[in-house]
């Protein structure tokens, strides 16, 4: 009996502590239960009471920031009113100074060839028609022979007459002459060289090269003694009174430069009045880049082929736009472009522009209203403190 007492005192003692602790952890799992499900509240518009005080706005579109007049001084900043102005701009391009191909020459032989003599150096300014180099060549000897040999025949039947010698032994007797004579011009010997060519006065073989045009040498890469093919270049001439300026441009700039476009070429510190001559339609395999072509006078012999140059092509809109210099535009904290408006004296707040044109060193913008007053020098010192003020209010 006193058994079953025992055991029915401990069972009702072990189901109340169930029970208690049941109970003890209920309210717990009720209350996250709560927090859980727990909804924000809405506004008219279906607007949570955070979504609706961030607005919808971009996150720092009214901020603002104010500066000390000292600060302004310190940091040389500059606000200008924005107006609608028509701009004069300019674009830079590297460019080179190389030889007109239009009015330079290449002396190179027309047969294989042994070198003999130079009669010019390198750099001299030589006139058309002044002998600059003497060669030798084997075919130019049979050449001559056979020219001589037709030279003779042609004299003789010229002098028994058309009648004496008949019609086929005139006719062939003058073509003979005249191939002969055509093939030693071929080879580049000159009319007077031709004129004087006899078995006394010259060697068979030799003959030389002179200037079919007038102009300075600018390479001469051959040595006396060396043997030389059709073809390679001895010498090359160039009249230097106007010569060509090659500016590179990317690819991907929208320029419309029609030949005569006026530009300004910056060698060393002077500076040379060019046009646009040409203008490529095949982007360069090396430098990627599109390449114009000027022309610049050079009486006074100051540039020379292979100078580096820097060229500046000036234009004018052809309608008043709003403009900023490129310092001024900052990106704002969404990565738009924005400028820094000044609303009250020394007070300045961001808005986003959209860019337009390039215009060197301006940028056309729109969004923004003509009569703003825009910071225009030390964008970067007032985008920083309003940066720090963000940081400052958050750490508050």
């Amino acid at each position: 009996m006193k058994q079953t007492i025992k055991t029915i005192l401990i069972s009702g003692l072990l189901s109340g502590l169930v029970t208690s602790g049941v109970a003890a952890q209920e309210p717990e799992h009720n209350h996250q239960h709560e927090e859980k499900t727990e909804k924000p509240q809405q506004d008219g518009h279906g607007s949570s009471e955070h979504e609706h005080e961030d607005g919808g706005h971009d996150e720092g579109e009214n901020e603002t920031t104010k500066m000390s007049s000292g600060q302004m001084a310190l940091a040389n900043i500059k606000v200008a009113t924005l107006e609608r102005r028509t701009m004069n701009y300019q674009v830079y391009a590297p460019g080179e100074i190389k030889a007109n191909g239009y009015t330079s020459y290449r002396v190179s032989p027309r047969v294989d060839s042994v070198v003999l003599r130079r009669h010019v150096a390198l750099g001299a300014h030589v006139k058309k028609g002044q002998e600059l180099v003497t060669l030798f060549s084997e075919s130019v000897a049979d050449s001559q022979a056979s020219y001589s040999v037709a030279r003779s025949e042609w004299q003789r039947v010229q002098k028994l007459g058309r009648k004496a010698v008949g019609d086929r032994r005139y006719i062939t007797a003058k073509s003979e002459a005249q191939a002969a004579y055509g093939r030693l011009l071929a080879f580049g010997l000159s009319e007077k060289a031709i004129g004087a060519l006899s078995g006394k006065s010259k060697a068979l073989g030799e003959y030389t090269l002179v200037a079919e045009a007038a102009g300075a040498v600018l390479t001469d890469d051959f040595h006396q003694g060396q043997r030389v093919e059709s073809g390679d270049a001895l010498m090359e001439l160039a009249d230097e009174k106007e010569l060509w300026v090659e500016a590179r441009l990317a690819p991907t700039l929208p320029l419309k430069l029609p030949s005569g476009t006026k530009a300004t070429v910056k060698v060393g510190t002077e500076l040379f009045s060019a046009r646009v001559s040409q203008e490529s339609h095949i982007i360069d395999q090396e430098t990627r880049t599109r390449v114009v072509r000027l022309i610049v006078a050079n009486k006074s012999h100051r540039l020379h082929s292979g100078m580096f140059a820097d060229v500046y092509f000036s234009f004018v809109t052809e309608e008043p736009v709003l403009a900023v210099p490129e310092a001024a535009l900052m990106r704002g904290g969404d990565g738009d472009w924005t400028v820094f408006v000044e609303g009250e004296p020394d007070k300045f707040s961001a808005q986003e522009v959209e860019l337009g044109r390039s215009l060197g060193k301006w940028r056309e913008i729109t969004g923004i209203s003509a009569g703003s007053r825009v910071v225009v020098e030390g964008a970067f010192f007032v985008s920083s403190q309003m940066n720090k003020s963000g940081f400052d209010a958050d750490h508050d």
